[in-house]
């Protein structure tokens, strides 16, 4: 089977609609939160060429968009999926690394960070040479942050005042000397017990709220 990987066009649009139920079902599945994406944002980034899209005769096999904020010091990757037809064939990997590449060309003094409650795509930031950093090492551009308003876990973020979440922070700072192998080896076990830990954290402070007299 052979799978490419482009740089979206205007011609790419007709996969717009397919992408976002793929990227929602997707969610609802794992029963994670995820920012909602609408078809005419989709498009917009296609049409800006700051999105990959992974075809395989024709249809669509995955995707990926680029964001930048504050005058690009920051980049974020953002709705990385793949169809359900094509997954455990490594093409998350494979479109991540493109469009990581893609972005060090297009914007390259921008720190390219991301926010995750995924293991998988801890583990191919890991190896990309991310580190996991707080919140606060992130941008500051509150029209990144309002997008994660449609995510099931806005709540816990705003209660934080955009600080703390379920999502674990991954940073790439491109002026940092990267080593190979990289520098933040991924240790899935480690990232599994901060996930347990926030997520017990952030459960007894909303028990505690509502027990109150």
């Amino acid at each position: 089977m052979k799978i490419s990987i482009v740089v979206t066009q205007e011609e790419h649009f007709k996969y717009a609609q397919e992408i976002c139920d793929t990227i929602e079902s997707s969610a609802l599945l794992r029963g994670t939160g995820i920012a909602k994406r609408t078809p005419e944002y989709i498009q917009k980034k296609m049409s800006s060429g700051d999105a990959m899209i992974a075809l395989a005769d024709g249809k669509f096999a995955g995707f990926c968009y680029i964001e930048s904020w504050q005058h690009g010091k920051f980049v974020a990757h953002s709705g990385l999926i793949v169809h359900p037809d094509y997954r455990s064939l490594g093409l998350a990997k494979k479109i991540k690394s493109k469009v990581f590449d893609y972005s060090l060309q297009r914007y390259p003094d921008a720190k390219i960070f991301g926010i995750t409650t995924g293991l998988a795509v801890m583990k191919i930031n890991s190896d990309l040479g991310y580190k996991p950093v707080p919140f606060s090492e992130l941008t500051t551009d509150p029209s990144f942050w309002s997008g994660c308003k449609t995510c099931t876990n806005y709540e816990i973020l705003k209660s934080k005042e955009n600080k703390m979440c379920l999502c674990t922070g991954m940073l790439y700072d491109p002026k940092e000397k990267q080593k190979d192998p990289p520098r933040h080896p991924f240790n899935e076990a480690v990232l599994k017990r901060l996930k347990k830990i926030k997520q017990a954290l952030f459960l007894n402070k909303i028990l505690s709220f509502i027990l109150l007299p």
